[in-house]
């Protein structure tokens, strides 16, 4: 018999955790709940899910914090994250994009829709971990079955999103991702993004590395340099 995926779910308003819950439970799957990003944090570490989903406003903690400390953290750092929000603004969803989430659903929330986002995540990281790959060029070397970066001597720890668009990056040196595939290979089809968002990713990478790893193909989009 396979196991039940695991769905941690965060959020401080009592009602949204009953309704959610319910619709995941009756959609088979094992549901931990918790009310702010403290705790999160701590029943993350314990229940170990196969999927967070959180809130982004709330007490003690938000969000976006948890969300960082969690991708922080040596073997929880690939779970994957949706933000469940009341806000809509360009900047918040970007704001989670950067903090490692892999999705963005706004409220009020519809259980079709999040349970057809689910799916997709949960399909994707499946699928990813079916195939670990280590990409060595030069002094850079990408481990994707440990989700780090090995740089000039130096191990990098990188927030998820921006490691997967590095990894797709560098698996074909030379050739020039467009945005769009950029979006459906490392977002995929199911998660709005918006356009600034590979930008921010891009230079966070940047910031890390050899600016001059990844160059910008003006009008079309990025290439690792061979």
């Amino acid at each position: 018999m396979s196991r039940k995926t695991k769905i941690l779910l965060v959020d401080d308003d009592v009602d949204i955790l009953d309704f959610i819950s319910y619709n995941l439970h009756k959609n088979g799957y094992i549901v931990q709940e918790a009310v702010n990003g403290l705790d999160a944090i701590e029943k993350t570490k314990s229940f170990l899910p196969d999927l967070i989903l959180m809130d982004v406003m709330m007490p003690k903690m938000d969000g976006l914090e948890a969300c960082r400390k969690i991708k922080e953290i040596s073997g929880l750092s690939d779970i994957p994250i949706i933000f469940l929000t009341a806000r809509s603004e360009e900047a918040s969803e970007l704001s989670g994009f950067e903090a490692g989430a892999d999705d963005y659903i706004k409220k009020p929330i519809k259980p079709r829709i999040l349970l057809s986002r689910i799916k997709a995540i949960l399909g994707r990281s499946t699928n990813k971990n079916e195939a670990p790959q280590k990409i060595i060029s030069g002094d850079l070397t990408i481990d994707k079955e440990t989700y780090l970066v090995h740089y000039q001597n130096q191990e990098l720890s990188l927030p998820k999103k921006e490691f997967e668009l590095l990894f797709l990056l560098a698996s074909k040196p030379g050739k020039v991702f467009t945005r769009e595939r950029i979006l459906e290979e490392v977002w995929g089809t199911d998660v709005f993004v918006v356009d600034r968002t590979i930008d921010v990713h891009i230079r966070k990478i940047r910031e890390k590395l050899n600016d001059k790893l990844i160059s910008t193909i003006k009008g079309v989009g990025y290439k690792f340099e061979k």
